[in-house]
């Protein structure tokens, strides 16, 4: 009887890509999470009666918001690498490689990563805005807390190269 050869496989992510895997991490991050989100909220409502318990009712909407426009990011980032790595040329498959690993090695990896970026800002901003609206706050400081949310809480994490978990 022939015995088969095992095959491992060495699996490597980008970091980007853990927020789509429940693990322990999840655990420190959902707190952080929250925290950061009441710290910049509170922040932003400076002179607002009872901001105390308008932080406490606001902030897991918020935080929920921005779970979910971190999803949207990674899931274009995700997108790219696949359509990039499928088109078959050598461009753009060096560019999927840098977006998946180091988006600083690839010019057209970094545009990728800012866009992602900016599209999940841009989705903190508008459900921060619609969640602030539908909690009482008058349009214009609804408007300049979630811009400062959305500038401040947007996954900057998309572009923390990979490769520094790796070596």
């Amino acid at each position: 009887m022939r015995k088969r050869p095992v095959l491992t496989y060495n699996i490597l992510l980008p970091i980007w890509l853990l927020i789509w895997f429940p693990s322990w991490l999840w655990l420190l991050l959902i707190p952080a999470n929250y925290l950061i989100d009441r710290i910049v909220l509170h922040w932003s409502l400076k002179g607002l009666d009872d901001r105390n318990a308008f932080c406490r009712r606001a902030t897991w909407k918020i935080c929920v918001a921005g779970f979910l426009s971190d999803f949207v990011g990674s899931a274009l980032l995700f997108g790219m690498g696949i359509l990039l790595s499928s088109l078959g040329s050598d461009v753009a498959g060096d560019i999927a490689d840098s977006l998946m690993f180091d988006p600083f090695g690839n010019i057209g990896a970094l545009a990728c990563a800012l866009l992602a970026v900016a599209l999940a800002g841009l989705c903190i901003f508008l459900l921060d805005r619609r969640i602030l609206n539908a909690s009482g706050l008058d349009q214009e400081r609804a408007r300049t807390a979630a811009l400062r949310l959305a500038l401040i809480t947007a996954p900057y994490l998309f572009l923390i190269p990979s490769s520094l978990l790796y070596r």
